[in-house]
């Protein structure tokens, strides 16, 4: 008798910074999503593919859903609801408070017009007592008739096979959409590039981040294929912006393409020699044409 396999999509959902990107690249088991702890760090959805013995779950890590102030924002929401319409469930990850803002009641009421199946996780469940998880449950109930409840710690990767199992029920019966080693369906430009904006946000203090974007110029194998250089250039809208990405003497660029290239070699299993560069382009954030430039897709405007 032929083996039955499951194979579907599933869209991870949440305000920025609830831990989307960390919960996926724990269940895929390494890192393809960037994580920081400054909201709105994906801004496109990024695919990958988990596969195990009963079949496929191709994840959708989409950008936090938020209020938008520019056409990125408004970009980045478009993305994000968009997902909705795709998936066999939905994934709404939330953290583990009794306190249910605009921005989550925003989401429950989207969610409420969908027919897709919502799971509601609720992440972070190390960071609190029991009591708590269940008295969040209770309150986030009262909002949506979830399909599933799932506490999970992406962090620690706490009851994140109890989430595989329950995410597993909703897919239909299907052949597998990837191969068996496919992990993302993103490119190995656009990774890179999401290294070195990760590796920025984290150094760079609060107000610079979101102007930010990486654009790789070249990046070529070397004859022999031991090394690979990258060429890429960080962008920003202000001149004192670029000097603070800079620092005293080239030291914070310095830090940025130190910390990217051990990221870009544990990923290309490789040697690389970066160089980095700092250019500005005011209001980017505010232009189609750069945006588009800058990789993001037409269809989300």
């Amino acid at each position: 008798m032929d083996k039955i396999y499951y194979s579907g999509f599933a869209a991870l959902i949440g305000r920025p910074n609830v831990g989307k990107s960390t919960l996926m690249n724990q269940l895929i088991g390494q890192k393809i999503a960037i994580t920081s702890n400054k909201p709105q760090t994906t801004r496109n959805r990024i695919q990958t593919v988990y596969t195990e013995e009963r079949g496929q779950i191709i994840f959708l890590d989409t950008p936090g859903i938020h209020r938008a102030k520019n056409k990125l924002g408004e970009y980045m929401v478009n993305v994000a609801e968009r997902v909705l319409m795709e998936v066999d469930v939905i994934l709404w990850l939330v953290e583990p408070t009794t306190y249910i803002g605009a921005g989550e009641q925003a989401i429950a009421e989207k969610l409420n017009a969908q027919k897709t199946p919502v799971v509601l996780v609720i992440n972070k469940i190390d960071t609190v007592k029991k009591e708590e998880i269940l008295k969040s449950i209770a309150a986030y109930k009262e909002l949506i008739d979830f399909a599933d409840i799932v506490p999970v710690s992406a962090l620690k990767a706490e009851n994140t096979n109890k989430l595989v199992d329950v995410i597993f029920k909703y897919l239909p019966e299907g052949p597998m959409y990837y191969d068996e080693d496919t992990v993302t369906d993103q490119p190995e430009r656009q990774i890179v590039a999401e290294i070195i904006r990760e590796k920025a946000l984290r150094l760079l203090s609060d107000e610079i981040p979101h102007g930010i974007a990486v654009c790789i110029e070249r990046m070529r194998e070397r004859t022999g294929g031991r090394l690979i250089d990258i060429d890429a250039t960080i962008i920003c809208e202000r001149e004192s912006h670029k000097g603070i990405i800079i620092g005293k003497q080239g030291a914070m660029l310095k830090k940025i393409g130190t910390q990217a290239r051990v990221g870009m070699e544990n990923l290309l299993d490789t040697k690389v020699n970066l160089k980095l560069w700092v250019k500005i382009r005011k209001d980017w954030r505010e232009s189609e044409a750069m945006l588009k430039n800058f990789g993001f897709k037409d269809s989300n405007f």
